[in-house]
Protein backbone atom coordinates (compact mmCIF):
# COMPACT_ATOMS: atom_id res chain seq x y z
CA UNK A 1 0.00 0.00 0.00
CA UNK A 2 1.37 3.80 -0.69
CA UNK A 3 1.29 6.48 0.97
CA UNK A 4 -0.40 9.82 -0.19
CA UNK A 5 2.06 12.29 -1.72
CA UNK A 6 4.73 13.39 -0.28
CA UNK A 7 4.91 16.41 -2.92
CA UNK A 8 1.37 18.00 -1.55
CA UNK A 9 0.62 19.90 1.28
CA UNK A 10 -1.03 18.38 4.65
CA UNK A 11 -3.52 20.27 6.34
CA UNK A 12 -3.31 19.92 10.16
CA UNK A 13 -6.74 21.81 11.67
CA UNK A 14 -5.72 21.92 15.55
CA UNK A 15 -6.82 24.81 17.42
CA UNK A 16 -4.06 23.65 20.73
CA UNK A 17 -0.86 25.18 19.63
CA UNK A 18 1.44 22.92 21.32
CA UNK A 19 -0.09 19.63 19.46
CA UNK A 20 -0.20 21.32 16.26
CA UNK A 21 3.67 21.66 16.48
CA UNK A 22 4.08 18.07 17.94
CA UNK A 23 1.85 16.94 14.62
CA UNK A 24 3.68 19.31 12.51
CA UNK A 25 7.28 17.48 13.55
CA UNK A 26 5.82 14.02 13.54
CA UNK A 27 4.80 14.53 9.80
CA UNK A 28 8.18 16.05 9.13
CA UNK A 29 9.37 13.27 10.14
CA UNK A 30 7.83 10.74 7.94
CA UNK A 31 8.57 13.34 4.91
CA UNK A 32 6.09 15.58 4.97
CA UNK A 33 7.53 18.53 4.61
CA UNK A 34 4.64 21.26 3.53
CA UNK A 35 2.47 21.40 6.54
CA UNK A 36 -0.03 24.01 6.88
CA UNK A 37 -1.63 24.20 10.66
CA UNK A 38 -4.58 26.33 11.06
CA UNK A 39 -6.60 26.92 14.62
CA UNK A 40 -9.91 27.12 13.23
CA UNK A 41 -12.36 25.77 10.82
CA UNK A 42 -12.82 29.17 8.88
CA UNK A 43 -8.58 29.05 7.96
CA UNK A 44 -9.16 25.17 7.19
CA UNK A 45 -11.49 25.88 4.85
CA UNK A 46 -9.59 28.76 3.25
CA UNK A 47 -6.37 26.59 3.04
CA UNK A 48 -8.15 23.48 1.64
CA UNK A 49 -9.91 26.00 -1.15
CA UNK A 50 -6.45 27.62 -2.01
CA UNK A 51 -3.96 24.43 -1.71
CA UNK A 52 -3.36 21.03 -3.38
CA UNK A 53 -3.73 18.53 -0.03
CA UNK A 54 -2.40 15.59 0.18
CA UNK A 55 -4.35 14.47 3.28
CA UNK A 56 -5.95 16.33 6.04
CA UNK A 57 -5.70 15.99 9.79
CA UNK A 58 -9.00 17.17 11.90
CA UNK A 59 -9.28 17.42 15.71
CA UNK A 60 -13.36 16.94 16.02
CA UNK A 61 -13.70 19.93 18.84
CA UNK A 62 -12.42 23.50 17.60
CA UNK A 63 -12.73 25.42 20.84
CA UNK A 64 -16.03 23.98 21.06
CA UNK A 65 -17.42 23.58 17.86
CA UNK A 66 -17.23 20.62 15.77
CA UNK A 67 -15.11 20.46 12.84
CA UNK A 68 -17.87 18.50 10.28
CA UNK A 69 -18.17 21.74 8.31
CA UNK A 70 -14.15 21.13 7.05
CA UNK A 71 -14.79 17.37 6.81
CA UNK A 72 -18.02 18.03 4.66
CA UNK A 73 -16.20 20.18 2.21
CA UNK A 74 -12.79 17.69 2.12
CA UNK A 75 -15.45 15.15 1.35
CA UNK A 76 -17.08 17.07 -1.18
CA UNK A 77 -13.31 17.59 -2.52
CA UNK A 78 -12.15 14.22 -2.73
CA UNK A 79 -9.46 15.00 -0.10
CA UNK A 80 -8.60 11.91 2.07
CA UNK A 81 -8.92 13.06 6.32
CA UNK A 82 -8.55 11.48 9.36
CA UNK A 83 -9.88 12.70 12.78
CA UNK A 84 -7.91 13.28 15.78
CA UNK A 85 -9.80 13.61 19.16
CA UNK A 86 -9.41 12.59 22.91
CA UNK A 87 -13.43 11.79 23.21
CA UNK A 88 -12.85 8.18 20.92
CA UNK A 89 -14.98 7.51 18.41
CA UNK A 90 -18.08 8.58 19.90
CA UNK A 91 -17.52 12.02 19.01
CA UNK A 92 -17.85 11.04 15.18
CA UNK A 93 -21.02 12.16 14.08
CA UNK A 94 -22.96 12.31 11.02
CA UNK A 95 -22.04 10.15 7.59
CA UNK A 96 -18.32 10.45 9.11
CA UNK A 97 -18.08 7.51 11.18
CA UNK A 98 -16.09 5.69 8.51
CA UNK A 99 -13.61 7.98 8.59
CA UNK A 100 -10.19 6.73 10.11
CA UNK A 101 -9.27 8.41 13.61
CA UNK A 102 -6.20 8.67 15.56
CA UNK A 103 -7.18 8.32 19.64
CA UNK A 104 -4.87 11.45 21.29
CA UNK A 105 -2.67 11.28 22.53
CA UNK A 106 -1.17 9.34 19.41
CA UNK A 107 2.52 8.17 18.63
CA UNK A 108 4.48 8.66 15.76
CA UNK A 109 3.78 4.99 14.66
CA UNK A 110 -0.10 5.70 14.92
CA UNK A 111 0.40 8.77 13.09
CA UNK A 112 2.17 6.39 10.09
CA UNK A 113 -0.09 3.54 10.21
CA UNK A 114 -3.42 5.35 9.42
CA UNK A 115 -2.06 7.58 7.02
CA UNK A 116 -1.07 4.25 5.12
CA UNK A 117 -4.96 3.74 5.62
CA UNK A 118 -5.63 7.15 3.12
CA UNK A 119 -3.86 5.49 0.20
Amino acid sequence: MSVPSRDKSVLVLEDEPIVAMLVEDMLNELGYENVLSVGDSASALATAADNDLAFAILDVNIAGARSFTVADELTRRGIPFVFATGYGRGSIEGDHGNVPTLQKPFLLSDLETIIGKLA
